[in-house]
């Protein structure tokens, strides 16, 4: 049986979105991803940009608020940043393993082309990162 995660992030434009694409692509078979913000802010331009420098295609995602699953029952809810993790209103999963990683947020970066490419790349490859090894040690 599919587990269901959700990735929860503040605006649900960026990290959260990042991470729901890797585990799309890693837990396909064993999970349902969902990704949602206690706002809604769109998808943002470099994180999808570089994610498809990574193979991953999260154009056709939407950015959903969180109130917007009420009902589904969770197995994973994986916070992504400090103010969605202090913020979230509160999401009744009494059996929900609750995770929580702080990623860089590269959407607040201010600089050249280069060095912006940069800071999403360096945010993407931690929330790689952290998705094979939820992976492997959750699913």
């Amino acid at each position: 049986m599919k587990k269901n995660v959700l990735v929860l992030c503040t605006g649900n434009s960026c990290r959260s979105q990042m991470a729901h694409g890797y585990l799309n692509v890693m837990a396909s078979d064993k999970a349902t991803i969902y990704s949602a913000g206690i706002e809604t802010h769109g998808i943002n331009p470099g994180a999808a940009a570089t994610m498809a420098k990574d193979g991953i295609d999260i154009t056709s995602h939407t950015s959903n608020n969180v109130n917007e699953y009420e009902g589904i029952s969770w197995d994973f809810i994986i916070t992504v940043c400090d103010h969605a993790y202090e913020n979230c209103p509160f999401i009744a999963a009494p059996n929900a393993t609750r995770l929580h990683h702080n990623f860089y947020d590269p959407s607040k970066f201010v600089g050249s082309v280069e060095d912006t490419e940069a800071a999403f790349a360096k945010a993407r490859n931690e929330i790689k990162a952290y998705c094979q090894d939820f992976v492997e040690k959750h699913l």
